[in-house]
Order: structure tokens, then sequence, then C-alpha cells
């Protein structure tokens, strides 16, 4: 792996969907709605209500951490000169790096994420792993390994033509 500082193309995806955010969101309203009933006016919330240090903890990992969790999650798609790097961050705290040499056929397709993936985020398939966000567009990798990626993408066709300059400067 050379250490090339330049990317031939770079692509940010955030988990910025309503529906996305409507699901974390009605949580995380409830247990702050709970959290302020039991801990500022002193009134037990639900039918079992948790202590109030448990409350407090449940506060902390739901209504705080949880939101910071989803905002902080993005992925990033680089392609340098010698090949791709994607991150899942906060997962991966470093570039995952594919070398072009290591990549057989890549193309753009259109994907099921739910049916083919199981859903958005990092996956595994019967298809092989994926790396999604958002939307059913993206770019599948074969590697001589036998593996397959897919990389979500929403300028899947500008990826492709990113992928094609860098090999196109390996070959020559």
């Amino acid at each position: 792996m050379t250490n090339n500082k330049l990317s031939i193309y770079r692509e940010v995806q955030k988990f910025n969907q309503l529906w996305v955010w409507l699901l974390v969101l009605l949580p995380v309203a409830t247990v702050w709605y709970g959290a302020i009933e039991q801990l500022v006016y002193g009134r037990p919330y639900g039918d079992n209500p948790a202590s109030d240090l448990g409350m407090f903890a449940i506060w902390v990992v739901f209504g705080l951490l949880l939101p910071l969790f989803m905002l902080s999650i993005r992925l990033v798609i680089e392609v340098k000169a010698d090949g791709i790097y994607i991150k899942f961050f906060p997962i991966h705290l470093s570039f995952k790096y594919y070398p072009f040499e290591s990549i057989v056929s890549y193309s753009v397709i259109t994907y099921r994420p739910l049916w083919d993936y199981g859903g958005w985020g990092i996956r595994y398939g019967s298809k092989g792993k994926a790396y999604n966000i958002r939307g059913n567009r993206g770019l599948m990798l074969k590697f001589k390994n036998g593996k397959s990626l897919l990389l979500g993408s929403q300028e899947a066709e500008l990826l492709k033509m990113a992928i094609d300059q860098g090999q196109y400067k390996i070959a020559n």
C-alpha cells in the first residue's frame, strides 16, 4: 500500500433519511419524557418503573448516546491511485484498503437493501458483504479470492469512473 494522499474520488454518506430519524427519535423522545417525569418531577414513569439510578442510565444510553451515535455514523469511500479505501465510522476507526490488483471485476448495480442484505449498514447477505447507508444503487466489487463487496453509493457511476481511472493508471 503506497501513501497516496490525493483522492481521485471521495464520497461521504450519512443517515439523513426522515424515516430513519423518526425510528430513532420516537424512542429517544419517550426516554426523555420518562426521565423528566421521574427524575425532575419525582413521578415514577411506567407500570413497573426503574429506580432513579436505572432511569438515569437508560436516559444516558438511549437519550444521549444513541442519537449521538446515529449522528456520527458515516460511510466514506475514497478511490486513490492504488486502490479503494472504505471507512464506516465509528465502527471502523481507520480505512479498510482494497488494492486494485485484488479486484477481478466491478459494476454499477441496482439492489434491494432489505431483500439482498437485510437492510442498511455493514451487512452480510447471500451476495456477500455490503456497506450501505441509503438508496438502492451501488458498485459491486468481485475479488480474486471469490468474495464480493457492495459499496452503496449515491454516485455509483462516478465511483465506477474513478475506479476506471485508477485501474488505468496501474495498467500504464
